[in-house]
């Protein structure tokens, strides 16, 4: 029997509400913080959470890890962490007479990177291929990180102690970065009352294997995209570059990130093929941190994410025709 390649719409709307489902149950009252990680998981996108320690961001990994059953790795980013920490590294073998490569904290298919802007820029840099390409390069020699494969990183708000900002390269390489803020009353009383007699953690069960999870990446990437989308994406993405507010707009490679994640957000909807409507829902978390502001917005105290809402508003929303079920 030929093995499965890609899912029906209605079937993995199904398994991404199940997903869904059991990481609400362990992080309480962020569900627009998790959908969006599971978006660019299913886009094959790196995630950066930016927010202040202790409002569940380690949590909100090890629930994905477990949920979907994946490897799991956190490596702590302090000033003295190394490239080599997170690649891996080549020693000696007396008893061979031959180098052996010793795997970093890279190989794994969930990796959390705490506090990214604590460490070096060397070391920060030594996220960057395994981000693109995964894969690393190590004394000459290329080694394929595990697949399915996401980088979850966290970083303090710029200005915490010990902190630096990361260079544009480095954040271009996620797809969305995300804030998850402090949570409400309900919801801080809910966590506390869940927690007080064991961690919820420790009752979550798999819902997908690794191979169903791939699945679900192939089936994201088959969703159709019109060409007035790719127009419209093309076009917001021109605006960022033309807005006298901006210093520097959004790369290409962030309208293909914004395409991609608008393809998992038509997926998780139920549909094989995406609206504009898919675009509003994510387009601030893609393009924010890929835009440069000028002296002038930092002055008036706009942010990125009112430009974009500006920028939406001004680019013409093209007119599809209707799609039968």
């Amino acid at each position: 029997m030929e093995q499965q390649t890609v899912y029906s719409a209605k079937e993995a709307s199904a398994y991404a509400q199940q997903i869904l489902h059991a990481v609400q149950s362990v992080v309480v009252g962020k569900d627009m913080i998790i959908l969006k990680v599971l978006l660019a998981m299913l886009a094959k996108g790196h995630v950066l959470l930016e927010d202040m320690p202790g409002v569940g961001k380690t949590t909100l990994a090890l629930a994905f890890a477990k949920t979907l059953d994946l490897d799991y790795h956190r490596i702590q980013f302090t000033p003295d962490v190394l490239p080599s920490d997170v690649t891996g590294f080549s020693v000696y073998k007396k008893e061979t007479g031959a180098m052996e490569f010793q795997k970093g904290a890279a190989f794994c298919n969930l990796l959390l990177a705490d506090e990214i802007n604590r460490t070096s820029p060397k070391t920060q840099s030594a996220l960057l291929q395994l981000m693109e390409e995964t894969a690393v390069t190590v004394d000459g020699r290329t080694y394929t990180l595990p697949e399915p494969y996401c980088v979850l990183a966290t970083q303090n708000p710029t200005g915490s102690v010990g902190t630096q900002m990361l260079p544009e390269s480095q954040l271009d390489r996620f797809m969305l970065r995300l804030h998850m803020g402090y949570p409400d009353l309900e919801s801080e009383v809910q966590i506390m009352q869940a927690r007080s007699a064991e961690n919820p953690l420790d009752k979550l069960e798999p819902v997908l294997t690794r191979a169903e999870l791939q699945i679900l990446q192939e089936t994201a990437a088959q969703v159709y995209v019109d060409n007035a989308i790719l127009r419209y994406i093309a076009e917001i993405s021109a605006a960022t570059r033309n807005h006298p507010m901006i210093k520097l707009g959004v790369s290409p490679r962030g309208s293909l990130a914004l395409c991609a994640a608008v393809r998992a957000t038509a997926l998780v909807r139920g549909r094989d093929y995406v609206t504009p409507d898919d675009i509003r829902v994510i387009v601030v978390e893609t393009f924010a941190h890929r835009m440069l502001l000028s002296a002038r917005a930092k002055t008036e105290n706009i942010t990125a994410e009112q430009l974009i809402e500006e920028i939406l508003n001004d680019v013409p929303v093209p007119k599809l025709r209707r799609y039968e079920e």
